[in-house]
């Protein structure tokens, strides 16, 4: 919609009216020769010789209009958008060790794919959090840093692969790296990690045990989710995931203030995100902005294009 940011600026429309009624021209001083129908003269000259006053004065009228309506400050409003506003800084910390290749939580899908689908899912509408996300695998990286742009969190998540941070799992150096960067943006008392592994500690310089203390004592809360199939015994042995250090990853989030979950398909990880979901509300709040696009250029150029025939016009006149 067309909005006017200034519209009190109206008021100046009457004013070269007010002037040209209250404070007349001064007459010309004729010295040397007296004429007595000398204004009857004049007049005529410029009604029937000379039209360039009435030209001139239209032109005026227009530039003026413009000038006052270019001073009213025209905009369009675009249409409101919600900015999110500053929550929980919440990093996740995914396992892409090549374990995460096994296709037992879904058919024909990997236990990485069913986690970039729902976790995709739980990111994309935590709007007002800050999300960043760590992969780990021998090493853990920093794939995402803090940022409230749900979407680019969700595409880099989208993006990682199996193996690209090494074969091993690292879950106590994952911990050291969410906690430093977490303590970096100054989110004490806010801060949340969500760890997802399908193995135990194999890899990395600090052990897992440490590196939940560390966290506890600076106020990092640690949800753990361990995935892949439940452990079924058989004929021809065990079954499922018989790598997950469950009681690793139970003590993590005990010692933390934080639950540990088990997912063995995809539905019980969409299961774990929602009860995350309902443990850890989105703190932050929406604050709309409405798009504003500045017109006074337009009306502005107009009246300075008129100016240059009314200079003309005004010579002659």
């Amino acid at each position: 919609m067309i909005h006017l940011d200034w519209p009190w600026m109206v008021l100046a429309l009457p004013l070269p009216w007010l002037c040209r009624r209250y404070f007349p021209a001064s007459q010309p001083v004729q010295e040397a020769i007296f004429v007595p129908f000398f204004a009857q003269l004049q007049f005529s000259n410029h009604d029937t010789d000379n039209p360039a006053p009435k030209i001139y004065h239209l032109l005026f009228t227009v530039l003026w209009i413009l000038l006052v309506l270019s001073a009213m400050r025209p905009q369009w409003l675009g249409q409101p958008q919600a900015l999110p506003g500053a929550g929980r800084k919440l990093m996740l910390a995914v396992d892409v060790s090549g374990s995460m290749a096994t296709q037992d939580m879904a058919h024909q899908t990997s236990r990485l794919e069913v986690v970039k689908q729902v976790a995709g899912s739980f990111i994309a509408h935590r709007h007002g959090d800050q999300i960043g996300l760590i992969v780990f695998g021998t090493h853990p990286y920093l794939q995402t840093p803090l940022t409230l742009d749900t979407q680019a969190a969700n595409d880099f998540l989208q993006h990682a692969m199996i193996g690209e941070a090494g074969t091993q799992t690292a879950i106590g150096d994952a911990i050291g790296l969410a906690l430093k960067r977490l303590n970096s943006s100054h989110s004490a008392g806010s801060a949340l990690l969500i760890l997802l592994t399908d193995g135990g500690n194999d890899a990395g310089l600090m052990p897992p045990i440490d590196a939940a203390r560390i966290a506890a004592a600076n106020h990092l809360r640690i949800y753990t989710i361990g995935v892949g199939a439940a452990v079924e015994p058989g004929f021809f042995g065990t079954s499922g995931n018989t790598d997950l250090d469950e009681p690793t990853l139970q003590a993590i989030a005990k010692i933390t203030g934080g639950l540990y979950f088990r997912a063995t398909d995809a539905r019980a990880l969409q299961s774990v995100y929602s009860r995350i979901d309902q443990l850890e509300p989105v703190k932050g709040h929406n604050l709309w902005y409405q798009p504003r696009q500045e017109y006074f250029a337009w009306p502005l150029t107009l009246a300075l294009l008129l100016s240059l025939p009314l200079v003309l016009l005004g010579r002659r006149a």
